[in-house]
């Protein structure tokens, strides 16, 4: 029977309509092609450290804001001593105001706080130290919520009986127990004062990220022993690339598969204190086969002017873990 217009018309949509629900046919999508899923990537930020190592006048954390924007980066991790804030004070009703500042500054430069790296030493053999210890790192946790931020660096501590830090780096890090105590007793103040600070970072949604940093983590083993005493998924391993002196790698690959946070370390115009030769594309794949996909900040150490010495840097972590 002869189609009427309006049938012709109707039958025609109804074709049309089915085609444009159909795949298209490509070599994309056919059978003997595979789909590959979208694949996570790394993240790159820049630490405000790498402008200031405590030498010379406090370059503020907005400037360095602005230099991470104009190098394209996703993320600042902010050094909580180079804030404008007294670092042992009350996170009192000014201080809230300079941190939602800062946040604000990120904001319209279109970055994250990715991290604020503190200071804490939970080596404490003094039960009322220690406390005050955990009662900082608390504080600490409270300011990176302030600042949207969702970790913070902490570290063990360490014992304190090489008073000057550049002896410590002569040192190689090493330095002798406290008198009267034991490497043991060490651990156990540590563990206890980082589980006291559990309820306060699941609280707030700031993972604790504890660094292979100079003190009980200055080893593989020592960082693995505390992380591993300590079932949470509010503390995971920071990897600072730059903190296993000798033979790096191994140990790097042995503290992958629990690191949550990166922290990158070139070293530009000759180290501040020390100058290791840092494959990063090896890094990259350690970091890679651990299946690591979260944020890489860079830490520029060296002594060249940072203004010339970040932009290279990042441009070798671009490079790394493209």
């Amino acid at each position: 029977m002869p189609l009427d217009r309006r049938t012709f018309l109707a039958s025609s949509l109804a074709a049309g309509a089915a085609l444009a629900l159909r795949p298209a046919a490509s070599a994309a999508t056919s059978p003997s092609a595979p789909v590959s899923a979208p694949r996570k990537r790394v993240k790159l930020g820049i630490a405000t450290y790498s402008y200031w190592h405590f030498k010379t006048t406090k370059v503020p954390v907005e400037t360095v804001m602005d230099r991470a924007a104009e190098l394209g980066v996703e993320g600042v991790d902010i050094l909580h001593r180079q804030m404008n804030l007294a670092e042992r004070g009350p996170l009192d009703a000014a201080g809230r105001s300079y941190l939602r500042g800062l946040k604000r500054h990120a904001f319209r430069n279109g970055l994250s706080v990715c991290c604020v790296s503190t200071h804490q030493s939970f080596v404490q053999p003094d039960a009322t130290k220690l406390a005050a210890e955990v009662e900082h790192t608390n504080k600490c946790i409270e300011l990176a919520y302030e600042l949207g931020c969702p970790s913070i660096r902490i570290n063990t501590g360490r014992w304190g009986t090489t008073k000057s830090f550049d002896q410590l780096m002569a040192d190689r890090g090493i330095e002798p127990v406290l008198p009267g105590h034991t490497e043991e007793e060490g651990f156990k103040w540590c563990i206890d004062g980082i589980q006291r600070c559990l309820a306060k970072a699941e609280q707030c949604g700031v993972v604790l990220a504890l660094e292979n940093h100079w003190g009980l983590a200055r080893t593989p083993e020592g960082l693995l022993r505390i992380l591993n005493s300590i079932k949470s998924p509010w503390l995971g391993g920071l990897m600072d690339t730059g903190n296993f002196l000798e033979d790096p790698y191994p140990k790097l690959a042995a503290i992958a598969p629990q690191t949550v946070y990166v922290q990158a370390k070139t070293y530009h115009g000759g180290g501040e204190w020390y100058t290791l030769d840092l494959d990063y594309p090896k890094i990259a794949t350690i970091l890679a086969q651990a299946g690591y996909t979260g944020w890489v900040s860079l830490e520029m150490e060296g002594k060249e002017d940072p203004n010339t010495a970040v932009p290279k840097s990042i441009a070798t972590l671009r490079q790394a873990f493209a």
